[in-house]
């Protein structure tokens, strides 16, 4: 293990903690009431510290190793300096070679100060570990000297007075990456053969005088993490190994405290192409954090009962994980995360470096602060520790990189269980009034960096007290669409609405205020389009914000990517509000929600262009910040302004109009597929078809409006994103007929 194993065992019994946690939330969600509102989201148990970072002093290179104890942090790493918070690299810095101590409640240096050095080449501490009773500090690493003492890539630190151990000498022929130790003994991992001039491979324990032990636990390859199991009796070991012992057990093992005989192997448990960079315990269980290279890797965590060392979950997200610690039932970790979509989480976001999960489930819990991956390698995080000071818990997290919530900060951040003072984002809010005497307040939910369930309040008419207030849960990732909807006004009357969102300790501001006057009638286009039984229906009436509301009670929200142009003017049905416009380069909007793949469908929307180099008008792909690498279900434009739809079934299958579209004038396209296979229309006529294919690609997605990939499809155009305007877009889980579709199309007036 990187960091130490003081203050890494906190926690107890997770699983007693989180379910008395579950229940107390179930309570309270059982209050939700808004239309959207995902109280079983909140079923999680409860991230004690916050995503706020505190200022802390910075390094000039990477931090690979930490340990806590009694209020204190140790930080090992390949560094020359430190320097104060918010001071640029290269000023104010006092020297600190490869090692530095602070004060974990400021930040601040302590006086502990060592000097870790080689003789030729570069000198790193990759492994810091404190003995049970904190009194010893053991270092592993690449280094010769401490402080000028000789010793060979281990040593030993008496903390009371910040010096080597003379008593502890003992040569190790290779780096040390990770060390765990107990009141009697040191275990050691690394890239090593040989300890105290005697065959080790890999692994290896001495005494805490620096005694060799028969204990032999020979590995193939690197080893990356050992941990002692909270009873003593047995040692997790992790690496790139292949055998242990002789015996094929790849990058994970257990064995016997005493004697290093195999306890429990795990051949194919690991993919090959993966490593063990990390392991933690707690109480219950045994935490790994899993590092892959190339296709096919496993990146994530994985929880395993230690009982009987059987899994007890495993996530995949991919990114690289190099660093695991638990906290009251939490299992935090440290990686460059960017995609979690096959276990529920974001899908292809941009890097998330530091997650937080239950230690009984890896689906991913509020809590995001964020790093950048920085220099090196680069990953992000490489090593976390924890320990309490005045009352606080802190945690310290180290690595390569340079910013921390978007500020500068290098090597070292930490975050404690308090106080909270981010506030959450301004709910972004779109008001509707296609049913006549009433207004539907309609907003997307917010985020908050360390808290998924958030109180919302609404305001009407510049009033100081909310006259509606209601619990969301919500992710940076899904952010659900609620409504409320205000009875309490007459038709013609003009009324305004603001929103706020709150964490129960910090409130946002109030969002813009939003205009509506109650309708005295139904508006025949939508009213339609709503009866067909459409499933998603963006009107696009919004200004300046990332939400598409969603005018069925599916509440199917959209999310607008790249500020496309809102408020265009004239819309495509007389009488309608506004349209929006796509730059036919980077804009786009995606369903916040992923499908299943829809079976029989129809997609509709209105389009408006002059563009010479086509582009995706609407279409079903399996990522959302990013062009899909699976996609179809789509209508794409040519570069002649044609018109194509396109599914894959047993192949790309496409119809394509013989008119083109890109005269600059409203058009109505409505793709179906079901039993009578494809059908495209365009203005109310049906302009191309094939009977034959009635199915789809069978993938798990999201609608996406104005761009996505189009790779290898027939006629392909020259962007794949559209450039025009585009308006009431719906998606319908069957396929409208003929006359549905000449229906709507009659509509445009708005009669």
């Amino acid at each position: 293990m990187m960091n130490g194993s003081t203050g890494r065992r906190h926690g107890g019994s997770g699983r007693v903690r989180a379910a008395s946690a579950a229940l107390c939330l179930f309570a309270g969600a059982l209050t939700a009431t808004a239309a959207g509102a995902s109280p079983a989201a909140a079923l999680t148990p409860p991230v004690s510290l916050t995503a706020d970072d505190l200022t802390t002093w910075q390094t000039n290179g990477i931090v690979w190793s930490m340990a806590a104890t009694d209020g204190v942090v140790y930080a090992g790493g390949t560094f020359s300096t430190v320097r104060p918070p918010d001071a640029p690299a290269g000023t104010s810095e006092q020297p600190a070679v490869n090692f530095a101590a602070f004060d974990a409640a400021t930040g601040a240096p302590t006086g502990c100060s060592l000097s870790f050095t080689l003789s030729s080449g570069t000198a790193t501490v990759r492994a810091l570990a404190l003995s049970p009773d904190g009194g010893t500090l053991y270092a592993g690493g690449q280094f010769g000297a401490v402080n000028g003492v000789g010793v060979s890539n281990i040593a030993a630190i008496d903390t009371a007075t910040c010096t080597p151990r003379q008593n502890f000498k003992i040569a190790v022929s290779a780096t040390v990456r990770a060390l765990d130790v107990t009141a009697d003994t040191v275990y050691l991992a690394g890239d090593f053969n040989s300890v105290g001039g005697q065959t080790r491979n890999k692994f290896a324990a001495v005494t805490t005088g620096a005694g060799l032990l028969p204990w032999t636990a020979n590995a193939d390859e690197v080893a990356r993490a050992v941990q002692v199991t909270p009873d003593g009796q047995h040692v997790a070991l992790g690496g790139d190994f292949l055998t242990v012992n002789g015996v094929t057990s790849h990058a994970l093992a257990v064995v016997d405290a005493t004697t290093g005989a195999l306890t429990k192997s795990y051949p194919g448990f690991i993919p090959t192409t993966s490593t063990v960079q990390d392991l933690t315990t707690d109480a219950t269980g045994l935490y790994t954090a899993n590092e892959g290279t190339g296709g096919g890797v496993f990146d994530g965590r994985i929880a395993i009962d230690l009982d009987d060392y059987q899994q007890r979950w495993r996530d995949t997200c991919l990114g690289a994980t190099q660093a695991v610690l638990v906290h009251s039932g939490v299992l935090y970790s440290g990686s460059h995360a960017h995609d979690c979509a096959s276990m529920g989480g974001f899908p292809d976001q941009p890097r998330k470096h530091l997650l937080a999960q239950s230690v009984d489930d890896p689906t991913l819990l509020p809590w995001f602060p964020d790093t950048n991956d920085g220099i090196g390698e680069p990953v992000g995080p490489r090593v976390m520790t924890q320990t309490d000071k005045g009352g606080r818990h802190y945690l310290w997290v180290g690595g390569e990189f340079t910013t921390v919530n978007g500020a500068g900060q290098q090597g070292l951040t930490r975050f404690a269980d308090g106080p909270d003072t981010g506030a959450p984002w301004v709910p972004n809010v779109s008001l509707s009034t296609v049913t006549p005497g009433r207004i539907d307040v309609q907003w997307q939910t917010s985020f908050d960096t360390d808290d998924g369930e958030l109180t919302y309040r609404i305001y009407k008419d510049g009033a100081s007290t909310p006259v509606h207030t209601v619990t969301g849960y919500s992710l940076f990732w899904d952010r659900p669409q609620l409504k409320w909807t205000d009875t309490d006004v007459a038709v013609g009357e003009t009324h305004s609405y603001r929103v706020t969102a709150s964490d129960g300790t910090n409130t946002s501001a109030k969002s813009p205020a939003q205009s509506a006057t109650v309708a005295a009638s139904t508006q025949g286009y939508p009213a339609r389009v709503l009866s067909d039984g459409a499933s998603l229906y963006w009107r696009y009436d919004e200004g300046t914000s990332t939400f598409a509301a969603d005018t069925t009670g599916g509440m199917n929200n959209g999310f607008l990517r790249n500020a496309p142009a809102y408020r265009q003017t004239p819309a495509a049905i007389a009488g309608d509000s506004t349209a929006i416009g796509f730059d036919g380069a980077a804009e786009y909007a995606y369903s916040n929600k992923l499908h299943a793949q829809p079976v029989r469908f129809s997609v509709e929307t209105w389009i408006k262009t002059t563009t010479t180099r086509g582009g995706k008008v609407i279409g079903f792909g399996n990522l959302t910040m990013q062009n899909s690498t699976r996609f179809d279900k789509h209508v794409y434009m040519a570069n002649d302004g044609r018109l194509v739809f396109g599914v894959n079934s047993g192949g790309r299958r496409t119809v394509t109009t013989a008119g083109a579209y890109n005269d600059g004038a409203w058009h109505h396209v409505v793709a179906t597929q079901g039993t009578g296979g494809m059908r495209l229309y365009v203005d109310g006529q049906l302009r191309a078809s094939n009977l034959l294919y009635t199915g789809n690609e069978s993938y798990p997605g999201y609608w996406r409006v104005g761009g996505d990939n189009l790779s290898n499809w027939a006629n392909r155009p020259t962007s794949n994103f559209f450039a025009g305007q585009i308006d009431e877009t719906a998606v319908y889980p069957t396929a409208l007929s003929a006359s549905q579709v000449s229906a709507h199309y009659a509509l445009r007036t708005g009669a």
